[in-house]
């Protein structure tokens, strides 16, 4: 293996950055097994959670610029996982809602990416692994409210 200065392995922004990459890879190999990307796996998971939305709000709950937002939506649309529909209140705006083939796509994307979870984690123990979830959800928490 090659050799890393401990000035950069000593410092958790940069093992969180190496690691970040390889959960990305890991994760976009596990949606690929399923023929999804990750994009998919937030919209579906979105709409499966708050209900039918604007593509405005999806993007928004889903941390998504609004042409990936559109992209992604084309995608899934062509596949038969959501339905977009005029909204009723204002025509210029679509709503998007989740169909039983993309919830039944969610539920094989979920399988995925429980097991990308176990590879990514496999060294640490139950415990650990909700340790480190809290720790980074409050890191992330107090960056995204400053």
């Amino acid at each position: 293996m090659e050799e890393t200065p401990a000035r950069l392995t000593s410092k958790p922004s940069w093992l969180l950055t190496q690691l970040a990459v390889h959960a990305h890879r890991m994760a976009s190999d596990g949606f690929g097994e399923v023929g999804a990307r990750g994009y998919h796996y937030r919209l579906l998971a979105a709409l499966h959670e708050f209900g039918a939305a604007s593509q405005a709000e999806l993007g928004r709950r889903s941390a998504m610029d609004r042409s990936d937002v559109v992209a992604a939506i084309n995608q899934l649309v062509e596949r038969g996982f959501v339905e977009r529909t005029p909204d009723p209140d204002d025509r210029r705006r679509n709503i998007v809602a989740l169909t039983p083939a993309g919830d039944a796509q969610l539920r094989r994307m979920d399988r995925a990416l429980d097991k990308v979870q176990d590879d990514l984690l496999g060294p640490l123990t139950a415990e650990d692994r909700q340790t480190l979830t809290r720790l980074l959800t409050r890191l992330l928490a107090h960056h995204r409210n400053r």
